[in-house]
């Protein structure tokens, strides 16, 4: 039954969508389809860093440690990037530019500028081994790769055909830090290019069931819708609130505490923020502690980041030191949230409640989402599908929709979604419906009231903390050794990230191996958040299917019973 939260978001957003109205729809044809899109939003990001970095000017953007910018300051050191990259490096629009770097305030510059400059910009994840960067950079023919020095030095010695290496610093400003990507055309005439929706804007790399991480590219009009239904859902609260009479006062902050190259925190958190005149205060490594002291110093309105983080709040021993009443909501994303972290969130912080949104790379982070008291009533269901942007469907395995309370593959179809994966046209085919529905690769179900209920995943894959994994890739790496004959790599539930992975394997006869020594060999190929947690030499042949591939299922559950016993005999 819809509850009251329900019934008061259905007649706003109703009104709010009405013709004329801020969030009004026009029709856009794609897939055949007529696909809603918001009227409201610029036609390119470019447009959309220009008018609001203008609208709010002087108010506060990003507060980097002891560096702090406004708007109008943060555009303009974008600007003079943006003429460096096209004056001083020949970029040309379409090409793609990658950041690979820890989060900072020159990051976000690094990443408008090369937007505004008419290139793609492709963000590498900070966390990979040299061999992953130089994978990612060498997949989508990075002209540039704007880089710190820590990844830099991963780099060294890797094979980067047609790619050049610009280094860049942190905790400095923007025209010292990013001196190299500036060069002397900061006091140039160079004309920035003109865009339009169609050309390209950003590719974010993704890890599926084929191992590899594809890069998942987008225009400019998918991230920008992607970003204003974001912008659309915090208009959604904010006239609910002023209805019931406590509209919220001075300048909304949060903080960014997940990494820049994941979607998270670069649609509904980066980039809304430039829309909504939201200050960003960055956290450039997790700390529960410090978070704790940003909201209480920054006056931090709201929170997210992996469902562990708010958490790790609600349970600090010190949490009651601080003063965190300016935060009322405290939200999740990327991985499935415990229901008991639902509610002992609420518990420890009852002025605020706990969020959860559910949302993918490839659609521009946009899906569903859960909130207040309807998270309270259903502390396991993602939400409902976000108005008015997203046509959410449970699809069969033939791509037709199953009746309400079926289980099915989620499937999300909107304005929003990427245009394929980089030179990868099987995997994109795969992933994409004619009809244009992103099979998500989430088993999951709708609920009377359209909750979405995600029970299941069809992808060969492991969330830590957020961080998707590939088994496939992983098992790929432990193959590499030469001693090994078999291996299965599956997932292991875990108190603080959720899920990790965890492998088991079998040697050729004759050799050696300690579970030590393998972790320590994949150290060399892969970032440390994919190497399994626990590892297991098994004595005897894995199983065997009748296809004659190996029997993860039986596995899985052999190895996760084992966990929970040796767990509780620790307990």
């Amino acid at each position: 039954m819809a509850t009251e939260l329900d019934k008061m978001m259905q007649v706003t957003m109703d009104e709010m969508t009405a013709e004329g109205a801020p969030l009004a729809t026009v029709p856009y044809e794609k897939y055949g389809q007529q696909l809603p899109m918001l009227a409201m939003a610029p036609p390119s990001l470019s447009h959309y860093f220009a008018h609001f970095c203008a609208q709010h000017g002087d108010a506060e953007f990003l507060v980097d440690g002891d560096l702090r910018l406004s708007f109008a300051q943060t555009y303009a050191a974008a600007h003079q990037v943006a003429k460096g990259l096209l004056a001083e490096h020949g970029l040309q629009k379409g090409d793609r530019v990658g950041i690979a770097a820890r989060n900072s305030a020159n990051w976000i510059v690094a990443y408008m500028g090369i937007i505004m400059a008419g290139g793609v910009a492709t963000l590498l994840n900070g966390w990979w081994a040299g061999e992953e960067l130089a994978q990612g950079i060498n997949a989508v023919e990075c002209k540039l790769v704007l880089a710190d020095k820590q990844r830099a030095a991963r780099l060294e010695g890797e094979q980067l055909p047609g790619s050049q290496i610009i280094l860049f610093d942190h905790d400095v400003a923007p025209e010292t830090g990013l001196a190299a990507v500036i060069g002397s055309a900061g006091a140039s005439d160079t004309a920035l290019p003109e865009l339009t929706g169609d050309d390209l804007a950003t590719i974010l790399f993704t890890s599926g069931s084929t191992g590899q991480s594809k890069g998942a590219y987008s225009d400019h009009r998918g991230v920008m819708q992607g970003t204003a239904s974001y912008i659309a859902q915090t208009m959604l609260a904010l006239q609910l609130l002023v209805k019931a009479g406590t509209p919220p006062e001075g300048q909304p902050a949060t903080l960014l505490n997940v990494p820049l190259f994941h979607v998270t925190a670069m649609v509904p958190v980066m980039l809304q923020s430039i829309g909504i005149g939201r200050k960003l205060v960055l956290m450039p490594k997790w700390n529960a502690e410090h978070a704790m002291q940003l909201i209480e110093k920054e006056k931090i309105s709201y929170f997210v980041g992996v469902p562990l983080m708010s958490y790790e709040i609600a349970t600090h021993p010190d949490r009651d030191k601080y003063d965190l009443t300016s935060c009322t909501s405290f939200a999740a994303g990327g991985a499935p949230r415990p229901v008991e972290h639902v509610k002992r969130i609420k518990k420890e912080m009852d002025w605020a409640f706990p969020l959860l949104g559910y949302g993918l790379t490839e659609t521009n982070g946009v899906g569903c989402g859960n909130f207040n008291e309807n998270y309270m009533a259903k502390p396991n269901s993602t939400g409902t599908a976000s108005r008015p942007l997203v046509d959410l469907a449970i699809l069969d395995d033939d791509g037709k929709p199953l009746p309400q309370g079926e289980i099915g593959e989620v499937s999300i179809r909107t304005i929003c979604n990427f245009l394929g994966y980089w030179n990868n046209e099987e995997a994109t085919k795969a992933a994409i419906m004619p009809d244009g529905y992103f099979r998500t690769g989430d088993l999951g179900y709708l609920d009377e009231d359209d909750y979405l209920f995600i029970v299941d995943r069809k992808k060969d894959i492991v969330i830590r903390g957020g961080e998707n994994i590939s088994c496939i890739e992983v098992e790929a790496a432990i193959y590499a050794h030469p001693d090994i004959a078999q291996a299965s790599v599956f997932g292991l539930p875990d108190e603080r990230f959720g899920e990790v992975p965890g492998a088991v394997y079998h040697l050729k006869e004759g050799k050696s191996l300690e579970p030590e020594a393998l972790q320590e060999f994949l150290g060399e190929h892969l970032a440390p958040f994919k190497i399994p947690s626990r590892v297991w030499n098994s004595d005897e042949p894995l199983p065997i299917l009748g296809t004659q591939k190996i029997d993860k299922v039986t596995l899985r559950t052999k190895y996760r019973e084992l966990v929970a016993a040796e767990d509780a005999a620790a307990a």
